[in-house]
């Protein structure tokens, strides 16, 4: 008999699998981090082996929950394609466009892009998949989404990035805070107080640009966390400073943050626009993609705020 699964169990594991966290996913999906646990569990019970690795310090998938990912996800995609034919089929004049985006993009950069569009388009309905920053350009080329727009990163053959604006990285710190009063602040004066850095990205993108400069080589974060939210609000509590692509401007500064920005070098940050390449884009999505292109393109001119 093969094993019973539940579309439940597979999201849990794919949240958890996406995200490394076991809060977070339960944030993703509206559970308590022990309901996401025991669907997890009770996964691992039905296929007969061990699909993450916990510690008290990190989450990671085995080699088997590696391999079972990709059939897992697939199953999870073919549902939601169902789902989306179902709403289709009750709702015949509303076409629907999927876009992916990590949580900065999904809070601060589409709503109002999004808000605008819907009053142009009423019968176009936008849907955001919160994603991973490295899992964007997965998304599109196995069709979970029809766009995705964040960092721009390697892809495969499968989808075309295109470059959007460009955001420097920026500190925000508490306007209290000693770099808050520095009118030009340099590396070597962030080298006196603690940072939090914020997931993946700052691993990715910064961190190896920190480690080729003389004057931040010798910069490490006293934490990194998971989500940029939780970097801001240290930050507020005048913990230390973090970083962050200036976009997030309107989150930090609901936090009651400073930006200070510091060159020699600076580090920006190209904010793309993902698309399938050998998908032929409904008149929907492509509607979608050319408004995406015009309005976040238009961030990138001088005298508009990033």
């Amino acid at each position: 008999m093969p094993p019973h699964i539940t579309v439940r169990q597979l999201d849990a594991f794919i949240a958890v699998a996406e995200l490394s966290n076991f809060t977070l996913a339960a944030r993703r999906m509206r559970l308590t981090p022990s309901a996401v646990s025991s669907l997890v569990g009770e996964l691992e019970a039905a296929v007969g082996f061990a699909v993450f690795q916990r510690t008290t310090r990190k989450v990671s998938l085995t080699s088997d929950g590696r391999e079972f990912l990709p059939s897992a996800v697939g199953v999870q995609r073919q549902m939601r394609m169902a789902a989306i034919a179902a709403a289709n089929v009750r709702n015949r004049s509303v076409d629907v466009v999927q876009v992916a985006a990590p949580l900065s993009a999904a809070a601060v950069l589409l709503p109002p892009v999004l808000a605008a569009f819907k009053a142009l388009h009423p019968r176009i309905v936008v849907r955001i998949l919160d994603t991973g920053v490295e899992w964007l350009a997965d998304r599109v080329a196995t069709g979970d989404a029809d766009l995705a727009v964040g960092p721009d990163q390697p892809v495969s053959a499968e989808v075309t990035c295109s470059i959007l604006f460009e955001s420097p990285w920026v500190i925000w710190c508490a306007p209290d805070h000693p770099l808050a009063r520095e009118p030009n602040p340099t590396w070597e004066d962030l080298g006196h107080f603690e940072y939090f850095a914020a997931g993946r990205d700052h691993e990715h993108s910064v961190a190896p640009l920190l480690a080729a400069n003389e004057a931040s080589r010798a910069l490490a974060p006293a934490q990194v966390v998971d989500n940029i939210t939780t970097a801001l609000g240290l930050a507020s509590a005048g913990l230390g400073v973090t970083f962050s692509p200036a976009y997030v401007e309107p989150l930090a500064r609901s936090f009651g943050l400073v930006m200070k920005r510091i060159g020699h070098p600076e580090i920006v940050r190209n904010m793309a626009l993902f698309t399938a390449a050998r998908r032929a884009p409904s008149g929907a999505v492509k509607a979608t993609r050319d408004f995406l292109q015009q309005r976040l393109s238009v961030r990138a001119a001088p005298g508009n705020s990033l």
